[in-house]
């Protein structure tokens, strides 16, 4: 990187990060932490994460919040992050401190007025009337020994509506024990360049105190803005996992983390190899899903679903970046479906240690795209069924299942109807049975009657899924036949396990149809 060309702010320096989670991450709707759940996420965040700060409730909400609280901090002090748990809390004068006081917290974060807007129409006071009430608060937190940083609520509105109202509350808290001075782009409505705007003045406005910076991402622009304030000049910046927060939620902690190492060379202290399992952590204990295509976390980010893809990074590792998954203790993939090539399908093999001809590669990898022609997912668990479905299939085509429907409900008959081709003769017909695959045999054996053929019994039936598989997993159907003489085993693969064992029984009749006229040849 050139630093030469950029300003002096934005030389590579310490940012550190604080994670708010689990205080304006509740405001997610219908996301609400229990006690546990909170001390789950805390101790993830500073333990291994390993983030510089987390605020983690707002004083005098509930108990079940003040028992998380204490909790929280009695691990904290044991572990040495005592100073690193912020509590939000109120211009109240003593009941925000001594409820903070009572669970061991020893951090505040002063929520005050930012903008004339909200101090005269949401409170009825004067900027020093409420400027007045914020140091009686400081003064008696200050007493009681607790830290203290500030927030400046809906600070973006306020300093584009009336800075003199923003220099006005900083020139009189200017000189009081305030640790950091937090500046919320509370409604989430900068662009970049009004957020290094206005973080420049800010800083070189009072260059002695620290700024950190609170976004919010309605216009989508939470990661950009941060980087604008941090290019100004501001020692902080706060985020959340998985993106939580009211309406469409905060600044992403994973992208927020990775942009600044990689794009602005900034130290962070960060530790990217815990960033996905804690943001699967929150999003189990949130119930709110992560889109597969989250940047960092996402289940897709790291899986390439184009051929030309894979045979780019077969040959020399075309289409791979520094944003490698291995930074997180992941994996790169490729994507089996209708645009898979061979390069994917050779990837996926050497991740399963097979080895295939090229001809069979190429059977393979037909099956694999007409599966994925039906927007069937294929995952690299699937592979081994269909390579197994595949290798043992033969081009026998005496029958040829054409169109199927089945019909079951509980405690009722199941019904089918098929259309199938035998030999060259079309059939539709009808079954019904205890289930769909007895209504598949009962149809179908009326038909084969015909051609002097009937079905063998079953000597044993199994039905398997890839292990860890999905409610969407390819399923393999080993039907084992009682054929007088001998045992023999077909199988069939599809997503519906009643389709699977009747592709292995097409294939069986296909195998003792082809026999029987190789015996009338002779």
């Amino acid at each position: 990187m050139n630093t030469q060309s950029l300003p002096a702010t934005s030389l590579p320096r310490k940012i550190e990060l604080m994670d708010t989670t689990l205080r304006d991450g509740e405001q997610t709707q219908g996301v609400s932490f229990t006690p546990m759940e909170k001390v789950s996420i805390a101790k993830a965040l500073l333990q291994f994460l390993r983030v510089d700060r987390i605020e983690v409730a707002s004083a005098r909400v509930s108990e079940g919040e003040k028992e998380a609280v204490t909790c929280i901090n009695e691990w904290a002090k044991q572990e040495g992050f005592a100073d690193r748990v912020e509590v939000l809390g109120f211009v109240d004068h003593t009941s925000s401190v001594d409820w903070i006081l009572s669970t061991g917290g020893q951090v505040i974060n002063l929520l005050a007025k930012g903008s004339e807007k909200h101090c005269r129409e949401q409170l009825g006071k004067t900027l020093e009337q409420h400027s007045a009430d914020v140091l009686k608060t400081i003064n008696y937190a200050h007493q009681q020994g607790l830290k203290i940083n500030v927030y400046l609520e809906d600070w973006s509105n306020g300093y584009k509506d009336n800075p003199a109202y923003v220099y006005g509350i900083m020139d009189t808290l200017q000189h009081s024990p305030v640790r950091h001075f937090m500046l919320p782009d509370t409604l989430g409505v900068m662009s970049p360049e009004e957020v290094y705007a206005s973080f420049t003045d800010m800083c070189q406005r009072y260059p002695d105190l620290s700024f950190d910076f609170h976004p919010h991402n309605d216009y989508g622009l939470a990661t950009a803005n941060v980087m604008a304030a941090v290019r100004a000049g501001v020692s902080a910046v706060h985020c959340t996992i998985n993106c939580l927060g009211e309406r469409a939620g905060n600044a992403s902690l994973a992208e927020v983390a990775v942009v600044l190492r990689d794009k602005m060379a900034m130290d962070i202290s960060i530790d990217e190899s815990h960033l996905v399992r804690i943001s699967n952590l929150v999003e189990n204990f949130s119930g709110k899903r992560i889109a597969d295509n989250a940047p960092i976390v996402g289940a897709d980010v790291f899986t390439q679903t184009a051929g030309i893809h894979a045979d780019g990074d077969q040959k020399g590792g075309l289409y791979k970046t520094r944003l490698g998954p291995e930074r997180f203790s992941r994996t790169r993939s490729y994507a089996l479906g209708k645009m898979s090539g061979k390069a994917s399908l050779k990837k996926n093999l050497e991740l399963l240690e097979l080895d295939l001809s090229e001809e069979d590669q190429k059977k393979v990898l037909a099956r694999i795209v007409s599966i994925g022609d039906s927007k069937q997912t294929i995952t690299t668990d699937d592979l081994p069924f269909i390579i197994a479905d595949v290798l043992e299939s033969k081009n026998y085509q005496h029958i040829k299942l054409q169109a199927c429907s089945i019909n079951s409900g509980l405690d009722l008959e199941s019904t089918v109807s098929l259309r199938v081709d035998i030999k060259g003769d079309k059939h539709q017909i009808t079954g019904a049975g205890s289930g769909g695959f007895d209504a598949f045999i009962d149809a179908i054996s009326k038909v084969l009657g015909r051609y002097d053929y009937s079905l063998p019994r079953l000597a044993d039936y199994e039905i398997r899924i890839p292990k860890g598989g999905h409610a969407s997993a390819l399923t393999e159907c080993v039907i084992t036949w009682d054929c007088g003489s001998e045992l023999r085993k077909t199988r069939g693969v599809h997503v519906n396990q009643v389709f699977a064992a009747i592709f292995a029984t097409i294939k069986l009749i296909n195998l003792q149809l082809h026999e029987m006229e190789l015996t009338v040849s002779k």
